[in-house]
């Protein structure tokens, strides 16, 4: 069943044109199925109760029809991972998003864009929770280096994965002073980055700068 939503908004819009256009088709139709996906991310921003068993249906269906579609599998599966954490079920995302980035690894490689944008939201989560801190660390590391080596030091995705590896170090229940000043190369390095690719006035940039300097406010005062 199609979640019912309120009149007026970008899911109901989703969900008339979905109703209208894909409803009668049968279920093994790729359209309607692609239909699904589109009427959840409509859901998901206001509504991600009501999208996750539209993406959990889409996922379902592929999986029935297409079962060798892996690649659509997975960007069903990342969408509904990303739907979990919305939803603040982080151990569930976890564990989706790692089973993710393991198929990700092993069909494209390591060092594939892909891969590491997988990578990327898996330690994103995984800052969220901070279940794992010690593990997630070891893993944002590990990912930054495979990032800079791969796309290079300004990329977007390198500069995301290094900013939040600041954060597992400063978030981290252990956390020590010299842990925070042997972080500040971490989020000077991304900030300096961001200034020099999205320029002085970006949000990124002055998020990044605000960050260094609450930081350097932080240690001068300890």
């Amino acid at each position: 069943d199609i979640p019912q939503t309120g009149r007026g908004d970008a899911a109901a819009t989703t969900r008339i044109y979905f109703e209208g256009r894909y409803l009668g088709r049968p279920v093994t139709d790729e359209n309607r199925c692609i239909a699904l996906g589109m009427l959840a991310e409509g859901l998901r921003g206001s509504r991600p109760e009501e999208a996750l068993p539209v993406f959990q249906a889409q996922l379902a269906l592929w999986r029935r029809n297409w079962p060798d579609d892996e690649n659509s599998i997975l960007i069903v599966q990342t969408n509904l991972s990303s739907c979990l954490d919305d939803l603040g079920r982080r151990e569930e995302a976890i564990d989706l998003k790692v089973d993710i980035y393991r198929r990700r690894e092993a069909t494209l490689g390591a060092s594939h864009k892909t891969t590491i944008l997988d990578g990327c939201s898996l330690v994103i989560t995984m800052r969220r929770s901070m279940i794992c801190p010690d593990e997630a660390i070891a893993f944002a590391r590990d990912l930054l280096g495979e990032a800079r080596q791969s796309l290079g030091a300004d990329h977007d995705l390198t500069l995301r994965i290094g900013f939040t590896l600041y954060g597992l170090l400063e978030d981290h229940p252990n956390c020590t002073r010299d842990d925070v000043v042997k972080a500040v190369p971490i989020l000077r390095d991304a900030a300096q980055r961001r200034r020099r690719v999205f320029g002085p006035a970006h949000p990124q940039t002055l998020g990044a700068e605000d960050d260094l300097s609450k930081v350097r406010w932080m240690l001068a005062h300890a």
